[in-house]
């Protein structure tokens, strides 16, 4: 029977694997998939009981564990809507995103429990009218969120993770269409003007099918799946997470980067397949005997951000590991091309299209390029989302195309090349930062009369943000210290 949501390939596998690792934890924990497709089920009804119906959106805090796991599968079972998102942002950020999505429900570990109370008091504060900073239209879309706490005590209002686990399941009708909305990723948000994708089941599971169709496959039903990639992000989510539930892999879930610590889990635990990010090759740059510590290893898979043609010549030397790169986007579900795909491995290229998706160039006058001059990309197929929430604007068109904003040029093979953005954007370690929002928020220092930001290259992140802020006429005094204590508090690490 082919699957109608996500969910569904974990009670598969659960069927015809049930005894076999699917999940495990770099400290430890572990499900087989069997106990994965119990604990999935329980917290699908545990929401029901909860009062959260089809169609509400619950939103998860929580860094690479295995209640991420468990909680955005259960959501989707139950046909709830996910709303992952970075567990370091700050209770500003988490505020804007709570109020604009209608969050009902919010899901919180430990480490970001703090903010999460703190977003949710600032909803409930401009529900009842109080002074508030969030937009009125945020606070029109906004609901009373309830909190569910991993491993920590619950206060009086709030829900323990355990007890929502420990309902008994019970079978739940089958998703009646597969273009419901499945999750909420936001794209940007760095600021007050939040805006998140709308990934329907239909986009979800197409890309899955179409990085599952590629050949040679990038997972085999034995690997081991590095999953270091953060999980609220398109790419852990649904790149990795989504192509070990295919595959019946098994995911190793580390929750904190460190070099040197990662390289002896690989080792320990044999993982064969390293989906990773541009910034992951620098801080291997240098490490003794990285060869040997890789030596479990078959594939690296990069993404998120582009990966110099001479990172990747460096690094295969060095380790005989093929590189293989992919590009892809939010909208995109997310992976449109792959290395894997080309004719002959070209570095400097992103790969050409995976079956199923089609790529095209227009110009300022969205006309076709038929030759290999550079051009905006378009994109089309299953995978691509259906608009921004909350009314679906700036979704595909109606004959399905898509415009991404990136320029680039396609060769004779069909291998895409990228060569520039239309729109200003400036990527660290992966994630989007928009200059304008980060503008916006320093503006809102005392004394500061104006603020442009860009992005300078940087040898670990790929690029990073920089600043310029012009000061009161004849002092300045302080102003630095100012701007990056207010960046501080109201802007994501990155």
């Amino acid at each position: 029977m082919l699957p109608t949501d996500l969910a569904d390939l974990v009670l598969h596998a659960s069927e015809e694997a049930p005894s076999r690792l699917a999940v495990v934890e770099s400290g430890g924990r572990g499900r087989t998939w069997l106990q994965l497709e119990q604990e999935v089920a329980s917290f699908a009804t545990g929401l029901s009981s909860l009062g959260i119906l089809a169609g509400a959106r619950v939103m998860l805090v929580i860094g690479n564990r295995l209640e991420f796991v468990t909680s955005y599968l259960g959501v989707l079972r139950a046909q709830v809507v996910a709303v992952p998102v970075n567990p370091r942002s700050t209770a500003d950020e988490l505020s804007r995103m709570i109020a604009d999505s209608g969050t009902r429900l919010v899901v919180a570990d430990p480490s970001s429990l703090a903010a999460v109370r703190a977003a949710c008091a600032q909803v409930v504060a401009a529900l009842d009218g109080g002074d508030t900073d969030l937009e009125a239209d945020l606070v029109s879309r906004a609901h009373r969120p309830r909190i569910v706490v991993i491993d920590t005590a619950p206060v009086a209002g709030e829900v323990a993770y355990a007890d929502v686990l420990a309902t008994e399941a019970r079978a739940l009708p089958p998703l009646p269409d597969p273009e419901k909305l499945a999750a909420l990723l936001y794209t940007s948000g760095t600021s007050g003007r939040p805006r998140a994708a709308m990934l329907t089941h239909r986009a979800l599971l197409a890309n899955i099918d179409q990085v599952g169709e590629v050949e040679p496959q990038m997972i085999h039903g034995d690997d081991v799946v590095l999953g270091v990639l953060p999980l609220f992000h398109v790419y852990g989510l649904n790149a990795v997470l989504g192509g070990v539930l295919r595959f019946r892999a098994k995911l190793l879930l580390v929750e904190h980067w460190d070099p040197v610590a990662v390289l002896d889990l690989i080792e320990d635990e044999a993982v064969s397949v390293l989906p990773i990010a541009p910034p992951v090759f620098a801080h291997w740059r240098g490490v003794e005997d990285l060869a040997d510590r890789l030596g479990p290893v078959r594939l690296v898979l990069s993404g998120s951000a582009p990966l110099p043609s001479e990172v990747i010549e460096e690094f295969v030397a060095l380790t005989a590991i093929p590189v293989h790169q992919g590009y892809g986007l939010t909208e995109a579900s997310p992976v449109v091309t792959s290395t894997l795909c080309s004719q002959a491995q070209q570095y400097g290229s992103v790969g050409a299209a995976l079956p199923g998706i089609e790529i095209r160039l227009v110009d300022e006058t969205y006309h076709l390029i038929e030759s290999e001059d550079p051009g905006e990309i378009q994109i089309k197929g299953a995978n691509l989302f259906s608009g921004y929430w909350p009314d679906g604007s700036g979704g595909p068109t109606a004959e399905g195309w898509w415009s991404t904003g990136d320029v680039g040029f396609l060769d004779a093979t069909g291998d895409l090349f990228l060569v520039d953005r239309v729109k200003e954007l400036v990527i660290v370690s992966g994630f989007n930062v928009y200059p304008s929002e980060v503008e916006d928020v320093i503006r809102e220092v005392p004394g500061v009369r104006d603020a442009a930001v860009i992005g300078v290259p940087d040898d670990v992140t790929g690029e990073a943000v920089v600043a310029y802020v012009v000061a009161p006429a004849g002092s300045s005094d302080g102003l630095a210290d100012a701007v990056r204590e207010h960046a501080a508090a109201r802007l994501a690490r990155f």
